[in-house]
């Protein structure tokens, strides 16, 4: 089963576990908001485009903040869920069924933002990604992406380890380097993540043409976890370098 039906099956139980009408871009669960982290531009009368819109709460809350939304994304059922939050929000955005690899319909140095949640862990060509997604941005515009945390896909924290500790253990499952594809189960469905280490995303952005604005590594704004953590999501601003 591909990521897209795992995220056709998983759409609605997806969307349930979000903030129902958020009013500030959200990074991801129980993580700080972008009035907390500022990191995306004034957006009012640009055009931009949210890589991998799931449900669309992010590319409506652009709209609202009177941008010009464009959104994609490979599942059909998360594109409806999006378009029923725009309607129902009462602002629009074009939304179009696609790979946020393969942007060749979009005109070189047409959009002026680009937004990019928890979708590129789920790409297996980052460079080929990175350098359509710079291809469509103008000069100087803003890049902001997460990508699932190395450290969180190698750790995991376990209460229920022979001799644990009252705080819980934190165990080491797999390499950090590797960065061999792994499974990932999330609302009772599978997909395939690709884990890449700090360097290499750094790396990856370099060859594209991005330069790194900022890099974030939040903590959690809810701990779930009574023992030690590791962070989960790293938050990344870049910005388009050249032409």
């Amino acid at each position: 089963m591909t990521n897209t039906e795992s995220w056709n099956r998983s759409a609605v139980a997806y969307q349930s576990q979000r903030e129902p009408k958020p009013t500030e871009i959200q990074y991801g669960t129980d993580l700080p908001n972008d009035t907390e982290l500022r990191l995306v531009p004034n957006l009012r009368d640009k055009r931009v485009l949210d890589l991998g819109c799931g449900t669309g709460a992010n590319a409506v809350v652009m709209a609202q903040s009177g941008a010009k939304v464009i959104g994609i994304d490979l599942s059909q059922s998360m594109l409806e869920l999006a378009q029923q939050q725009a309607a129902s929000a009462k602002v629009k955005v074009e939304l179009r069924q696609g790979d946020i690899a393969e942007l060749a319909w979009l005109r070189a140095e047409s959009i002026e933002f680009a937004l990019c949640v928890e979708v590129l862990a789920e790409v297996p060509d980052l460079d080929r990604t990175l350098r359509q997604i710079h291809r469509v941005l103008q000069p100087a515009s803003t890049f902001v992406f997460t990508h699932a945390h190395p450290a969180g896909l190698s750790c995991r924290n376990d209460y229920a380890a022979p001799g644990a500790l009252p705080l819980g253990t934190l165990e080491v499952r797999r390499s950090y380097f590797d960065e061999a594809p792994i499974n990932i189960t999330q609302n009772d469905q599978h997909f395939t993540y690709f884990p890449r280490t700090i360097g290499s995303i750094f790396s990856a952005l370099g060859r594209a043409g991005f330069g790194i604005d900022a890099m974030l590594e939040p903590e959690p704004s809810i701990r779930t976890l009574v023992g030690p953590e590791v962070p989960n999501t790293l938050i990344i601003r870049a910005k388009k370098l050249g032409n």
